[in-house]
């Protein structure tokens, strides 16, 4: 089997160094790289051109149409018989392409997603966004185990495959950004099309170097989210609801406090002891006191952020069923 890695980029040649740099030393050598540059001001061209003579790498400059169909854009140029996608701020393991290559020769995928995780080598902050994004107590722990509290598995963009045949059949990506990887998984199963986790397929994802650019980035997941139920009729789940509880158990803290103290102070309880959870379990998993501090801050700006988009989008679409004119938000 062979394979094409398909890299939308926007803005990003640093981080596209760091992962083509990782592909180079790859187990599997039988694979091409196609980089597509989404429209960037600050093009990644002579990043690329360091690396031809190490892979089997193509570059396109096109306008910018969002990373969904930018991945498009690659699959209809790409020759393997498998598209791999990454994130532009992703690293790969040595033995990814192997793992991947080992896994569908036993159990056939059409489609297929990895776990995510944080390099020893990231810095602290890094490392405790990567926490926020992959723990129970934040997320549910659904980006990358078969079964969890959010239902099927769905591959994310920031670690996914197809087949050839697949894209094929179904044109890719129907939507340019914001979601576009969970309208893709959804539809390919409720197609029948055979998607699976693949457990040990692990990247290392970098996510945003700053809480303020998660912060940002996370308000928009939450909006997403509401936008996917609504246009695509993919379901809000138990687990999509814990942030919007999260946000308003807070927010409504100092009013409980003034009307019904006794039930303040069990919600106050409650935090404290989600915070305490949060930070023995993100202390040990990282062997450092530093990092759970930083998770702790992490886990709080992630839940906060996405309750924040989820509510915002939500009651945009209310006052729209109620009549009043209000213009749509962009996510790109």
């Amino acid at each position: 089997m062979t394979f094409s890695v398909i890299i939308p980029v926007y803005n990003r040649p640093d981080e596209l160094a760091d992962l083509l740099d990782s592909l180079t030393r790859q187990t599997m050598t039988d694979f091409e790289v196609l980089v597509i540059e989404d429209g960037s001001t600050r093009k990644a061209d002579q990043v690329v051109a360091t690396y031809l003579d190490r892979l089997q790498v193509r570059y396109f400059d096109k306008p910018n149409t969002g990373q969904g169909f930018s991945r498009n854009y690659g699959f209809e140029r790409a020759t393997g018989d498998y598209f791999v996608v990454f994130d532009s701020d992703a690293v790969v393991p040595p033995t990814y392409l192997d793992t991947v290559n080992t896994y569908l020769t036993h159990t056939p995928l059409d489609a297929y997603g990895g776990p995510d995780g944080a390099s020893p080598d990231f810095s602290d902050t890094q490392k405790a966004i990567s926490y926020a994004m992959t723990s129970v107590f934040t997320t549910g722990g659904i980006r990358g185990k078969k079964q969890n509290v959010g239902g099927a598995f769905l591959p994310r963009s920031f670690n996914m495959g197809l087949s050839r045949r697949v894209f094929a059949e179904t044109g890719g990506f129907a939507k340019r950004d914001m979601g576009e990887d969970m309208e893709l998984s959804t539809r390919l199963i409720r197609l029948g099309y055979r998607v699976g986790l693949i457990p040990d397929a692990v990247v290392y994802h970098k996510r945003r170097g700053t809480l303020s650019a998660f912060f940002r980035q996370i308000i928009n997941f939450g909006r997403t989210r509401v936008q996917l139920q609504r246009s695509f009729g993919i379901p809000i789940k138990l687990v999509h609801t814990f942030p919007v509880l999260f946000t308003l158990g807070w927010l409504c803290l100092p009013l409980l406090a003034l009307i019904w103290p006794v039930l303040a102070l069990v919600g106050l309880f409650t935090y404290l002891l989600f915070a305490t959870l949060v930070l023995i379990d993100a202390t040990r998993q990282e062997g450092s006191l530093s990092v759970g501090w930083l998770s702790l801050q992490a886990a709080v700006t992630q839940l906060s952020a996405y309750g924040f988009g989820f509510l915002g989008e939500w009651l945009r679409l209310f006052r729209q069923k109620s009549g009043d004119t209000v213009p749509p938000t962009s996510t790109s």
